[in-house]
This record gives C-alpha cells, sequence and structure tokens, in this order.
C-alpha cells in the first residue's frame, strides 16, 4: 500500500507541475572550477542551457573554485558574467577556507557573501557558513544570523513563504545550526536547500524540509545542475536533475511544509571541579575568529566584522575599537605602548595600546591572516608569501624573507637564534632571528599545499622540532640541520593541534579521534600515554597548552578538557559554548588562560581562586 500511495501522489505532483504559476530556480553547487580544468568547459556550456532556459533566477549555491585564491575567483566570474538571468551567489568552504584573499576577494567581486531576493511571494535568502579560514565546521557568523532574522522580519508579509539557501544542510554540520533553525521556524520557510556533499537527499530538522542538490560533475561524465520549480498556489515543490544536454528528470516532489516541530533537547549538565573558576568574560555581537592578546590590563581580539577591540580584563567593559575593512583573523600583538594588528585588508596598523587610535601603518603585498609573536620588541610576523621581523617601538622593518610561495597562518616559534614556523607552500622553516636568512626548509613529501604544515604551531626543544599536519602523521626535525629523524605512522591519525610539557620533553597531539597523545621528543619515537578526550571526532586546529600541572585542550564544538599532567587522566570536560575554540593563552600577571570561540565569546579559566 505504500508503495501504491506513493506512486499516486507522484503522479499527482506530475500533473501539478505542468501547469503554471510556479516559480523556477535554476540551482548551480559545487562546480569547482579552476582555470583550464574540465568543469570550466562543462560550466559554460551549463550556462549556455541556463540562459536558454525559462526561470527566474540563477543561484550558485558554494564551492565555485578549488581553493579560493584570486585567480580561481576571477577567473570563475568572467563565465558566470554570462548568465542572462538575476543570478544570486554564496561561497562554499573551498572559498573560505583556504582563501587567498582571507575571504576578502569574492565579497570584492561580487558585493556579497549574502543575498535576499524576491520573486513574486516567495522570499529567497541565502549566506555564507564557512569554516573561515582554517579546518572547521560550517558556521554562521553571529552577525548574520542578526541579520537573517532582521530581513524577514521586514520582507516576509502575510502570505509570502520562504527559501532558504545555504552551503550547507541544516544538520550537525553546522555547529550553530540550531540557532539557524530557531530563527527559520519564525518565518514560512518552505525548503532549506544545499550543496557541499555532490549527491542527492530529502531530510527535515523539526519539520522543515532540506534538500541537498548534485555537484556540477557527479563523475561517469555526468555533468549538469538542479531545477526547482515552487508552486506557491498549489503548495508544491519539484527537484529536477539537468544533465547537459538531456531533459530534466524529476527526482524529488513534495508538498510545502510550514508547521515545525519542537523537539525536547536534552543538554547535559556540566560543574567545574573544586579548584577551577570558568567565567565568560566577553559576548561579542560578531563571530571571532582571532586568539586573544593580553596585557596587565586589557584583552584584545578581532572580530568578523573586522573591529579589533580592547576589553578590561576585571569588568568586560569596552575600552576601545577600532575599524578594518575586512574580517580579522591574526590575534593582536602586544608590545610596550602598541598593540600591532595584522589585518585581512592588508596591513599591519599600530594601534596605541591606551586610546586604540592608530598611529602608523605598513602597506602589504597580501592579508596576513598569521598569529604573530613578540620578543625582545621585536614582532615576527608571517604574511602572504612573506615572513617579517619589525621592531615594534620604532616601526621599523629589521628583515624580510620573501621565498614563501603561499601564506603563513600559525605563530611561529622564537627560540634561542632560530624562528621556526610552516606555511601552506608545504615547507616548514627554520630561520636565522637576527638576519632573516634560510637555516632550513622541511617538507613532509607531500607536493599539495593542503598537506602542509602551515597551520602548525611546531613542538621545539633545544635539539628536536615536532610537528604535524593534515596528512596525518607526527615527524621529529634535528632542529640544527633540518634533517628528518623520525616520522610516526598514521595510526593515531594527528592533524593539526600540538603543544608541549614544560620541560619539553613531551609532545602532545591532539587526534582525530578525540584523544590526547603524548610522545617523546626524544631521538626515537615513542607514544608515552594516551587519553580520550571525550570529544569524538574532532579536527581543530587548536594549540594544547600545559599549565602548572595540567593540559588545556579544546574542540571544534566548543568543548574543554583538562588532563592531569602527571596523573595522565582527564580531570573533567566542560561545555563553553557550541563552536570551535580558536586557542589558548596564558596571562603571565596572573596565571589565569583565556580562551576564544568562534560564536564570539571569550572564557576565562582559573584555577587559583579556591587557594584564595
Amino acid at each position: 500500500m505504500k508503495r501504491i500511495f506513493s506512486f499516486l501522489l507522484t503522479l499527482i505532483a506530475l500533473s501539478l507541475a505542468v501547469q503554471g504559476g510556479v516559480v523556477r530556480l535554476a540551482i548551480l553547487s559545487d562546480v569547482h572550477v579552476t582555470p583550464g580544468n574540465a568543469n570550466e568547459g562543462k560550466l559554460r556550456e551549463a550556462v549556455v542551457e541556463i540562459n536558454a532556459a525559462d526561470v527566474d533566477a540563477v543561484m550558485l549555491t558554494g564551492d565555485l573554485t578549488n581553493e579560493g585564491s584570486d585567480e580561481q575567483l576571477i577567473n570563475i566570474k568572467g563565465i558566470l558574467d554570462g548568465i542572462t538571468h538575476p543570478f544570486y551567489i554564496i561561497p562554499g568552504n573551498h572559498e573560505n577556507n583556504w582563501s587567498q584573499s582571507a575571504c576578502k576577494t569574492l565579497n570584492d567581486l561580487w558585493g556579497s557573501d549574502r543575498f535576499v531576493f524576491t520573486v513574486d511571494n516567495l522570499v529567497v535568502v541565502g549566506m555564507n557558513c564557512g569554516p573561515f579560514m582554517k579546518m572547521g565546521d560550517g558556521h554562521i557568523k553571529q552577525e548574520d544570523l542578526l541579520w537573517l532574522d532582521s530581513t524577514l522580519n521586514v520582507m516576509v508579509k502575510p502570505g509570502m513563504r520562504v527559501l532558504s539557501v545555504n552551503h550547507y544542510p541544516i544538520l550537525d554540520d553546522l555547529d550553530n545550526y540550531r540557532a539557524y533553525v530557531d530563527i527559520l521556524k519564525k518565518y514560512p520557510v518552505i525548503t532549506h536547500q544545499c550543496g557541499h556533499y555532490h549527491s542527492w537527499r530529502l531530510y527535515e530538522t523539526d519539520g522543515i524540509n532540506g534538500v541537498m542538490v548534485r555537484a556540477l560533475d557527479m563523475g561517469g561524465g555526468n555533468y549538469g545542475y538542479t531545477l526547482m520549480n515552487i508552486d506557491l498556489d498549489r503548495q508544491w515543490i519539484y527537484i529536477y536533475n539537468k544533465v547537459l544536454g538531456k531533459d530534466p528528470e524529476q527526482m524529488y516532489a513534495y508538498h510545502i511544509n510550514t508547521e515545525y516541530d519542537s523537539p525536547q533537547l536534552t543538554e547535559r549538565q556540566y560543574t567545574v571541579p573544586e579548584g577551577f573558576v570558568i567565567e565568560r568574560v566577553v559576548a561579542d555581537n560578531a563571530s571571532i575568529f582571532t586568539r586573544v592578546g593580553i596585557d596587565e590590563r586589557n584583552i584584545y581580539f578581532g572580530n568578523s566584522l573586522g573591529y579589533c577591540k580592547a576589553v578590561d580584563k576585571k569588568t568586560g567593559e569596552l575600552r576601545w575599537q577600532y575599524k578594518t575593512d575586512a574580517m580579522l583573523f591574526s590575534r593582536p600583538a602586544v608590545s610596550g605602548n602598541y598593540v600591532v594588528l595584522p589585518t585581512s585588508d592588508k596591513r599591519l596598523i599600530w594601534l596605541d595600546k591606551k586610546s586604540g587610535k592608530a598611529k602608523w601603518q605598513y602597506n602589504a603585498d597580501g592579508p596576513y591572516v598569521a598569529d604573530g609573536v613578540v620578543k625582545d620588541g621585536i614582532l615576527y610576523q608571517g604574511g602572504f608569501k612573506t615572513f617579517q621581523a619589525w621592531d615594534v617601538k620604532r616601526h621599523r622593518l629589521l628583515w624580510q624573507y620573501d621565498d614563501i610561495n603561499n601564506y603563513c597562518q600559525a605563530s611561529p616559534v622564537v627560540d634561542g637564534n632560530d624562528v621556526i614556523f610552516g606555511a601552506w607552500d608545504t615547507y616548514l622553516r627554520s630561520l636565522d632571528r637576527r638576519t632573516g636568512a634560510l637555516h632550513w626548509q622541511w617538507n613532509n613529501g607531500k607536493n599539495v599545499n593542503l598537506y602542509s604544515p602551515g597551520n602548525v604551531v611546531p613542538v621545539v626543544t633545544p635539539n628536536h622540532v615536532v610537528t604535524v599536519a593534515p596528512d596525518r602523521f607526527t615527524t621529529a626535525i634535528d632542529r640544527k640541520s633540518g634533517q628528518q629523524l623520525w616520522r610516526e605512522k598514521n595510526d593515531n591519525k594527528v592533524r593539526e593541534s600540538l603543544g608541549r610539557s614544560a620541560d619539553g620533553k613531551v609532545a602532545y597531539a591532539k587526534t582525530m579521534d578525540g584523544e590526547l597523545v603524548a610522545m617523546s621528543t626524544g631521538d626515537q619515537y615513542e607514544m608515552l600515554w594516551k587519553v580520550d578526550l571525550g570529544f569524538g571526532y574532532e579536527h581543530a586546529p587548536c594549540i594544547v597548552l600545559e599549565h602548572d600541572g595540567f593540559i588545556y585542550c579544546g574542540s571544534r564544538r566548543g568543548m574543554l578538557a583538562v588532563v592531569n599532567a602527571v596523573t595522565h587522566q582527564l580531570e573533567f570536560t566542560y561545555r563553553l559554548g557550541s563552536s570551535e575554540v580558536n586557542g589558548f593563552e596564558l596571562d603571565p600577571t596572573t596565571g589565569d588562560i583565556y580562551c576564544s570561540l568562534i560564536e564570539g565569546t571569550i572564557y576565562r579559566i582559573n584555577k587559583q581562586k579556591i587557594n584564595k
């Protein structure tokens, strides 16, 4: 009976679909075009077909390119400019995660990373969802959630319907999908459309129907796009697979539903054990992708609206803010009377620490997304295809190393006469701290940029350097010669998260199974111990910090895990939020530990108050 009923529904849907009063949309997703690849030619064919079709609008819902470089984005814009119908675009993870411009060029080319438009009584709203400039889950920026709610509140009139668009589904793929869904449920959303998985799928979240659509290339010569017909009068939606050169094939037909569920969500209650105090000190109105800078009075951070902010450590009061022209990804560097701000709009800005006013700036050739390190008044700062040493007090460039073929991201390690850092050009390098001359460079055997140790802070000891990378191996290198000493098989599935013990004899690596692995930093590989952090699947490139006998780890979903460095036992876990922990910072003046979360919060962790 179920099969007969389903067949009858399909027949009814087909008969309705041929009638008038339908909003018709063409959807491209996951086209992954690079200059000269096969997808480029097929996209041109798709544009010709779409221009000849009877559609009201065209959307490209993410993953335009493979690496989000300026060359790739400019190239595909030249193709998409040929679309003659109204056209709307949002980026995907391949534009956001490895962006040469730190996510700025797409906005410059198309004006925004979100859109809203209407066709008859249908409001179509789409926006960016990251992950932004590092490995992570999808995430809707805080300001975009506010924009979504306020925009729909104004535009949705009685009798209107809403189509929600994103690169990711409204499922656990998005770390803050619950907040997203709660906003959508306030309005008559008929469907959420996404791509990302290069596959067809229907699903539902709290009663909201979701549809994943095809990629341009589905393999085996199957190139094409998606057609969506929405009959608002009869309350039906039809999804078609449009293979290039062939007639559309109906994939799904379903009735519009705007009655939503309110599921009972049970959240585990976390308690902070005796001896620790965890308190939120900042709740920003935007997302935070930076770690924090600290001095005796303030904490400093940047947000996704381009503001650098100084907040009083004790009161949480905003002391000042400085606006830049793009999202910020680099930790503000504090030295003397200045906060030096590396920006995505290609500047190093010297801000007065008391007032936040700009005193001097350096204009670079590319964006800064790396964390700098200040030592003895010198800022060691990675940039786009460059690494620099600056005398902060005098605003003077001491030296510059330019033989880098991509951008730097993680902070360097400055120790003795060495500056050691990775870049997204497959190399880990050691430079002379005084001159910037190259001591050595090491490659893990991979020639693919995405396997680089580009977002890893290496563990450096007097004789060795230990690093990991997305290739899931741990490697020890002779610090003096740059020769590889040992390379651990990827059984532990390490990725980009490292730390070291206080005495430097142990390297800590967080695994993709949510474990903490302790390894010797000696001449031979030796795994010392392993503990399950309770994170489950894990990939956040958050540094591991040991301080005063405890090891601090952060997860992709806002979990804090604290491990006893002596007993090697998990002391406790605590949920700080739902989004990725950016990193931990030790306040040398108080012993407090600070961490920021992408969702726009900053926490202070203090384990000393119990003794007061």
